[in-house]
């Protein structure tokens, strides 16, 4: 079991922002879905026969809504960071695929539950609030169950995993004698939580990690549903969420950059700033990604020491200019502005979480070459981590300070722990000096 390498305050903060963020997307898209499919008139169901003489058991009701609790608890009860991910990618991709069948695939429960009175009729009626008819062909329910049984099977021991396997059972149980599902929905609900679990396995090796499209389809992808999910929510709430408007607007933009434009959809210009209007296009984007590079990098030094007066890191802010003195910069942050510099400055903009081509590898090697010659140089992008690690050990080799690319890359890791450099980034690497 892989103990957490992150401080504990850091990685409650993230269980804190998984768990608001997965509650904000499961109301938002669930509600969207079932409330597009109540204006259409073409809804069906789909049943069998035999169905007809399932009981309606109106304790079940408390199974039903435990899954909830069980939800929420195992986001807490995670151990690690990895973990975490892992559990919440899941639940994520869950709700996606669920949200995109209801939308298209539109079917409704086909019984009409008769009125319950007590506490378990006061359960239906507060579930049914939001909870309608027409969650079919997919039970999320079921999805959530078996990713939920998964992660429990392995947390717990003893009479306590006993516990957790009765419980699930009845609340598999629940979804029929609830009425809130008809028996296809649980076997496609079956297998839609086993593909979560295999698109996200325990070991991080996702088949995602190996996907043959290039990573800027991937990320468009993203983006695009980000988009989607802050348009419907903009449309479907109106008032004061068309202000949402705007956020799916950038979050479209950048989509399209990733798919046809590249880096230079973000108009970043030679002195690292951005023209007004472009400002305000990306705005939300912008402050979205300068909080994200705040939040990776807050326990790390802004800036580290590699070697002969370069320097590995983040998008400085003017104190970190001011403190360290840095005569040249050369930025490889596509989506965020530098700050006012007076030094010597050569951007060369790349997108977010993409590789750095052959060309733009030797070309940042030679610029750093140049201008580490005149004084202290800063070699930086958004977190200091991937783009700008990956121009530093190109520098390396070529200027034959290291032997190799392991090499290059260990002595930039011992100066800067956290880089990432990706296999793809490793074999661009290597083609382009070996």
């Amino acid at each position: 079991m892989d103990r957490v390498k992150l401080g504990f305050d850091k990685l409650t903060i993230y269980k804190f922002i998984w768990l608001v963020g997965l509650a904000i997307f499961f109301f938002a898209s669930y509600d969207f879905a079932n409330w597009f499919t109540s204006t259409r008139r073409d809804v069906g169901s789909i049943f069998l026969e035999w169905e007809r003489s399932i009981p309606l058991c109106s304790w079940s009701i408390v199974p039903y809504w435990s899954i909830d609790l069980m939800c929420g608890l195992a986001i807490l009860l995670v151990w690690s960071y990895r973990t975490l991910k892992i559990l919440c990618f899941r639940l994520l991709s869950a709700q996606i695929i669920c949200t995109i069948f209801f939308l298209i695939f539109s079917l409704k429960f086909f019984f009409d539950r008769p009125k319950l009175d007590g506490l378990p009729g006061l359960l239906f009626d507060i579930l049914t609030r939001f909870d309608k008819p027409f969650n079919q062909v997919l039970s999320l329910h079921i999805i959530l169950l078996v990713i939920l049984w998964d992660f429990y099977a392995n947390y717990l021991r003893g009479g306590w995993r006993c516990i957790v396997h009765i419980l699930c059972l009845l609340i598999g149980l629940s979804v029929l004698t609830t009425w809130h599902h008809h028996f296809c929905d649980i076997s496609t609900g079956l297998w839609v939580g086993c593909f979560c679990i295999w698109l996200w396995p325990d070991d991080g090796l996702s088949p995602l990690k190996n996907c043959q499209l290039p990573k800027q389809y991937v990320w468009s992808s993203l983006y695009f549903l980000l988009f989607l999910l802050l348009f419907s929510i903009a449309i479907y709430f109106s008032s004061w969420a068309l202000w949402l408007l705007w956020f799916s607007g950038a979050f479209l933009l950048v989509s399209v950059n990733y798919l046809l434009f590249g880096a230079v959809g973000f108009q970043k210009q030679a002195n690292g700033h951005f023209n007004l209007a472009v400002t305000i296009l990306y705005l939300p984007y912008f402050i979205i990604m300068w909080i994200n590079s705040r939040l990776w990098t807050f326990k790390n030094n802004p800036v580290d020491l590699i070697c002969d007066n370069v320097y590995l890191g983040r998008i400085p802010s003017n104190n970190t200019l001011h403190t360290n003195h840095f005569t040249s910069i050369v930025d490889l942050c596509a989506e965020l502005p530098i700050t006012q510099f007076n030094g010597n400055y050569h951007s060369i903009p790349v997108l977010d979480m993409t590789p750095l081509t052959i060309e733009q590898c030797q070309q940042t090697a030679k610029i750093i070459e140049k201008y580490h010659q005149q004084g202290k140089l800063l070699v930086c992008c958004a977190l200091g981590y991937s783009r700008s690690a990956t121009a530093i050990i190109a520098w390396l080799l070529l200027t034959k300070r290291v032997s190799n690319l392991d090499e290059a890359i260990t002595k930039v890791k011992v100066c800067r722990p956290n880089i990432v450099i990706t296999t793809k980034q490793q074999l661009i690497l290597t083609e382009c000096f070996f």
